[in-house]
């Protein structure tokens, strides 16, 4: 899917480590949400409420899952998905483009 219909934006930027990582969430009438990001290069951890499906737009980076050894690479057109209540790390290596989708 490469467009979103009747949705609701929410104008205020979430805005993660210093602004490196930023995003804009997307409100959906049945009460999904996602969000659409960019990351800039570097190395992040997030926390997840909620469980996430990460899609990677464009761009390469690495991720460290729960319980996970060894880091997974991931680039554009790819994803990954986060348990609900983990943590994760990030190694970004270029630019990159995603979309976030939470999961109730």
């Amino acid at each position: 899917m490469s467009e979103f219909s009747n949705v609701t934006v929410v104008k205020k930027a979430n805005v993660y480590s210093e602004g490196k990582v930023t995003s804009r969430t997307v409100l959906f009438a049945d009460g999904s949400k996602k969000t659409l990001g960019i990351m800039l290069p570097g190395e992040y951890e997030f926390n997840t409420a909620e469980k996430e499906i990460m899609e990677i737009l464009a761009g390469e980076l690495e991720v460290l899952l729960p319980g996970a050894q060894a880091w997974q690479p991931v680039k554009g057109g790819e994803s990954f998905e986060v348990p609900a209540k983990a943590k994760f790390s990030l190694r970004v290596r270029t630019l990159t483009d995603y979309c976030c989708s939470f999961i109730a």
